[in-house]
């Protein structure tokens, strides 16, 4: 089965259809505490826009300034150096891809299904992957040269269709900083993949199959139509649409990116 990632979606927009598509205006209503429904999850989700006016005593954070070295001896991830597990890193000059030494996700995982009144568990088989974007530990994704990037890119994609091969599930993602529970600064994100679809990927592929069914239209191509020109559009090119997230359940779920032509997979 091919690969299903939930981060990523691939629409094509119409300038016609979105221009009809808009709403009037509710700016005056939205002000108001009120709920919003989210189209690709089929669920409702509160929003109290003034709640951001709030006074404010809690932690405040400030930005890490320090400058890495473009090599940490001591870092699990740089060239040439020995990980956590044991393994030594190879003297790789681009991207680099290993197996996780601490998976959350192993192949050999034995299939069985436990059952105990109301309590269920069952194994899960799937691999996890690390990839260094870079082998400078002083960069960020956002910081490399586009051939770099691009090269990345590729990456991901090759991943992602080789997992998918064997595996349903397949996600490619980073987790940056300390605060989103990256375990180490050097330039790198995960690819998991797993032998069945979690929760909310589950809900966002039924919501697409009836939308497609009752329309005949994949429905975030009708939705990147709505948004176009819109007050949630972030960003906007020949390649590419950003906007905020109508339904969003919270800050950290602030924006999809939709490439700007229809098709499947990253892939």
């Amino acid at each position: 089965m091919g690969s299903y990632r939930r981060w990523m979606a691939c629409v094509s927009v119409d300038p016609e259809r979105s221009e009809a598509a808009k709403p009037p205006s509710a700016a005056s209503h939205l002000e108001s505490p009120h709920r919003r429904y989210n189209p690709l999850t089929g669920e409702w989700v509160l929003v109290s826009a003034d709640r951001t006016q709030r006074p404010w005593q809690g932690e405040v954070g400030s930005p890490n300034v320090t400058p890495r070295p473009t090599y940490d001896p001591s870092c699990y991830l740089c060239p040439g150096n020995e990980r956590a597990g044991g393994h030594r890193n190879p003297g790789y000059t681009s991207t680099f891809v290993f197996e996780n030494d601490f998976a959350a996700l192993r192949p050999d995982t034995p299939a069985k299904r436990y059952e105990v009144g109301m309590l269920l568990a069952e194994g899960e088989r799937g691999t996890c992957r690390v990839m260094c974007f870079s082998p400078r530990h002083d960069l960020s994704l956002g910081q490399l040269t586009p051939p770099d990037l691009r090269r990345v890119v590729d990456v991901w994609a090759d991943q992602s269709a080789e997992l998918g091969s064997t595996y349903p599930w397949v996600q490619v993602f980073e987790n940056r900083g300390a605060e989103m529970g990256a375990s180490n600064p050097h330039p790198h994100g995960q690819i998991w993949a797993g032998s069945a679809l979690p929760v909310q990927a589950a809900r966002e592929d039924r919501a697409q199959r009836r939308h497609h069914r009752r329309t005949g239209r994949p429905l975030l191509l009708a939705y990147a139509d709505q948004e176009v020109g819109g007050p949630r559009l972030a960003i906007e090119n020949d390649d590419w649409l950003v906007v905020a997230r109508s339904g969003r359940a919270g800050p950290s779920r602030r924006s999809w990116s939709r490439e700007r032509r229809h098709c499947a997979s990253l892939t």
